[in-house]
């Protein structure tokens, strides 16, 4: 299984326009954030969860030429506005529509933004065809499977989400975009190789977990190896990770993870 972290940053992305003062070093390029997103491989199958506005530099920059499965964890900006350039992965695929998964609500906002693109197939070569599907408790994949789970963002809800390859066993557990980790999420995940966590800043925020609370959550979780993301301009990638834990990590924009 690998995991590529395509991007690590909030919805402003880091840097943000007119940056504050202080903050993280914009002299380590650990520190430049696109708005999140990840491409797994698992089983020689690719999926791709979320779409950042960044996202087609995200693909040329991290060489993603294949996506056979497309996740949309929440309809927020950040994570939905770069899906029309998966028309090029239906031209790869075949020139058939790219299977997109998500909630009730994620995929009404889907057809609100993209209607051109909810078809079998593309109009013509180049342009994207999308086939929503209301994302199950358990997607059986070629690679293996994929668990989903709700989790809360303020007012909206999420997907999480739990990869099982089935030649390996081995398992990766996604949760960004999240103020918690609940009991049902938690028993998905146990016994992950990797997990992946919601870290946005140091301070208290609504709808997202601080460093600290991702980090005790890391912790009670107990995977070999946690990585937390989607982090503000607040969260300087050397001094922040020099705090946590040694199997504890700060994601960054272009990290693999192959295990």
């Amino acid at each position: 299984m690998e995991l590529v972290f395509l991007g690590t940053g909030t919805s402003q992305g880091v840097p943000m326009i007119a940056q504050p003062e202080g903050g993280c070093d914009l002299g380590n390029p650990m520190n430049w954030r696109t708005r999140t997103s990840i491409h797994v491989e698992m089983g020689g199958h690719f999926i791709q969860v979320d779409a950042a506005p960044e996202f087609r530099m995200q693909c040329i920059q991290n060489e993603i030429t294949q996506i056979d499965t497309f996740i949309l964890t929440h309809p927020h900006s950040d994570h939905i506005l770069g899906m029309d350039d998966l028309r090029r992965f239906c031209d790869l695929n075949g020139g058939v529509a790219l299977p997109v998964y998500s909630s009730t609500e994620g995929l009404r906002r889907v057809q609100e933004i993209f209607p051109y693109a909810i078809m079998d197939k593309p109009v013509v070569k180049g342009y994207p065809a999308f086939k929503l599907k209301e994302m199950p408790k358990e997607l059986e994949v070629p690679g293996g499977l994929i668990e989903s789970v709700v989790l809360p963002h303020g007012k909206m809800e999420v997907l999480g989400l739990i990869f099982t390859e089935k030649d390996t066993g081995k398992k990766l557990a996604y949760f960004t975009d999240c103020k918690e980790v609940g009991e049902e999420a938690r028993f998905l995940a146990e016994e992950a190789d990797v997990v992946v966590l919601d870290g946005l800043r140091p301070e208290p925020h609504p709808s997202h977990m601080t460093v600290d609370e991702a980090t005790q959550t890391a912790i009670e979780m107990g995977a070999q190896l946690s990585f937390l993301t989607h982090m503000t301009y607040m969260v300087d990638h050397e001094t922040t990770e020099a705090k946590l834990p040694d199997n504890i990590r700060l994601a960054y924009d272009g990290l693999r993870v192959s295990w």
